[in-house]
């Protein structure tokens, strides 16, 4: 095959992505390899003792290594499904409005929070849902009691589920407002022919036109099951409630970074990235097969 001139252009517009990658993400995994150490820093990789997997197999005598792992799958699939059904649902009720002004001035709204960075809004729901704050003031007026709703393993992983879809469902709802532009109008002027009625045609031909966006969103969302959301429950989270809202990445941060055990913590996050690639590679099987999905 000739090589164009304009595509050595190209390639030389990857090389700066390319060397970034390598030094910051192909060099550092050499790191892992104090995983299998009894890692001290003062001695270093190179001096530190190999103990080969007892770092593994000590997380799994842990309670907190079952804790953690059952917190962070509870937490993404609770995640993963309202992340699919509410951005989905307002799509739909969005796509009905037939008011422009309105439905771009909701869009832009519902986007917004998107944009926020959790530090802005763990600051604004630990305020919302403080003793004097606004939710507990709505409960007291309908005669309940004050609930610490930030220091309960009760209400904690709600929360979470809760504020996260609200921060992102009007960006992800983009999405399936392509897929809905992109349904035939042929379709549905035949329908009105017939006599159909706008839920008819919701349920005829708009739910099973986005039926393949869900599966490919479902699936490619399995390959990402142990990413419960370090950013929001880092900033969430306090002691209280580690039993309910500790997840793999704020666990690896404490053990790693705060109480130094750095090989221990290595160990961790390198099971995590081993059945997350594990879990990428059966997603993206399934995707392809279901939803016709395909990068190469």
């Amino acid at each position: 095959m000739k090589y164009k001139a304009y595509e050595k252009i190209y390639h030389l517009m990857l090389l700066p992505g390319v060397i970034f990658l390598f030094i910051f993400s192909v060099i550092p995994m050499f790191g892992v390899v104090i995983a299998f150490q009894d890692f001290k820093i003062g001695r270093g990789i190179a001096d530190s003792e190999w103990i080969g997997l007892e770092n593994f197999l000590y997380l799994f005598e842990l309670p907190d290594g079952r804790t953690i792992f059952y917190n962070t799958v509870y937490i993404s699939a609770m995640k993963l499904i309202a992340g699919l059904i509410v951005p989905l649902a307002f799509a739909i009720l969005l796509n009905e409005l037939r008011l422009v002004m309105l439905k771009r001035w909701v869009q832009t709204v519902v986007y917004l929070p998107h944009f926020l960075s959790w530090v802005i809004l763990a600051n604004v729901f630990t305020e919302m849902l403080s003793l004097g704050g606004i939710v507990n003031r709505v409960v007291k007026w309908f005669g309940g009691e004050p609930v610490m709703f930030l220091a309960s393993n009760k209400w904690f992983p709600f929360i979470l589920v809760a504020s996260d879809i609200w921060k992102d469902f009007g960006f992800s709802a983009i999405v399936y407002l392509a897929a809905l532009a992109g349904i035939n109008p042929a379709l549905y002027e035949a329908a009105e022919m017939d006599g159909a009625s706008r839920v008819k045609q919701l349920w005829y031909i708009s739910l099973p036109s986005l039926a393949p966006t869900v599966a490919l969103l479902a699936t490619l969302g399995i390959g990402h099951i142990l990413n419960a959301g370090f950013d929001q429950v880092f900033n969430l989270y306090n002691p209280l409630v580690y039993e309910s809202g500790d997840i793999i990445d704020t666990y690896v941060y404490r053990v790693g970074l705060v109480q130094a055990q750095y090989g221990f913590a290595t160990a961790v996050g390198l099971l995590k990235s081993v059945i997350g690639f594990v879990l990428i590679i059966v997603s993206y099987r399934l995707a392809y097969k279901y939803a016709n999905y395909r990068i190469f």
